[in-house]
């Protein structure tokens, strides 16, 4: 079985666990001890070191200080920081709307040169047209009860993905056949989405794959969404959160079972020929 994708976010905490926990020992003072001089509980600083409780900006300085290594906290923030960035719970990141969400990722896409997506039960966002991420975003903002801004967050979502027509980027995208039975707004919007695909996968910068429902024998199980970003990101959508792996060894992980995803797919006319049996199906 594949590693769990939050396990690159808990190896980062695990770090930051690791280094206030020998700070401790270097300066040869017990739990209970630099808890006295932190102001907290002794439990407080066992959880601290098991990397079941995040520590605060707070904590961190009052750690290095009990710790005389005062020196050390801004680096010690700053990695905790970055280990919290890595697990991004949805609520989190849509409670001031859902345009704030889809601009955040422009810095990404404009950095990034290859872009390889897989997704068993959504277009692609870089492929979305308007009526579908309206549909799409509507229902998000009501399962997380976000803030209403969802014309002005399909608006921020239709822009960004104007990347796929700029020069220097490359985008290889998989979708499982059942993506294009999951209707998303009205039927016109569905098939407005469904004739885009086939204008879309036409791009020279882009490669639309689809795994046909009935593909035999399938060499690997459908997997949650995912994006690779060139070499160093992978980004997992998980029901309760964005998962940033940056670990080597799981982005291989991850390369690898695109690979084979990308395998099963059809391409060209075995691909259009499923679009177009998917919006006779609308009727």
């Amino acid at each position: 079985m594949p590693v769990s994708p939050s396990s690159s976010a808990q190896a980062a905490r695990d770090a930051v666990a690791g280094r206030l926990k020998e700070l401790r020992a270097e300066a040869g003072i017990t739990g209970p001890e630099l808890a006295s001089r932190c102001g907290w509980s002794h439990p407080k600083t066992y959880r601290i070191e098991g990397a079941r409780t995040p520590p605060s900006p707070d904590d961190i300085r009052r750690w290095c200080e009990a710790c005389n290594a005062s020196s050390q906290a801004d680096d010690i923030i700053a990695q905790s920081r970055t280990a919290e960035s890595m697990y991004m719970d949805w609520r989190r990141q849509v409670r001031t709307g859902l345009k704030q969400l889809q601009n955040s990722y422009v810095p990404l896409f404009k950095s990034t040169h290859l872009f390889r997506i897989y997704s068993p039960t959504l277009v692609p966002g870089l492929l979305q047209t308007e009526g579908y991420a309206a549909g799409l975003l509507a229902s998000i903002m009501r399962f997380r009860d976000a803030p209403d801004d969802v014309t002005e967050a399909v608006a921020a979502r239709l822009d960004r993905s104007r990347i796929i027509h700029e020069p220097g980027h490359r985008f290889v995208m998989v979708i499982e056949e059942a993506v294009l039975h999951y209707q998303l707004g009205n039927t016109e919007a569905m098939a407005a989405q469904l004739g885009y695909l086939l204008t879309a996968g036409a791009l020279p910068s882009v490669s639309l794959g689809i795994i046909p429902s009935a593909a035999p024998s399938r060499q690997i199980w459908p997997q949650e969404v995912f994006h690779v970003y060139d070499e160093g990101l992978v980004s997992v959508e998980l029901l309760a959160a964005r998962v940033q792996v940056t670990q080597p060894s799981e982005i291989a992980l991850y390369v690898k079972a695109f690979e084979e995803l990308r395998a099963m797919a059809v391409y060209g006319a075995d691909a259009r020929a499923l679009v177009v049996k998917a919006i006779d199906a609308l009727g």
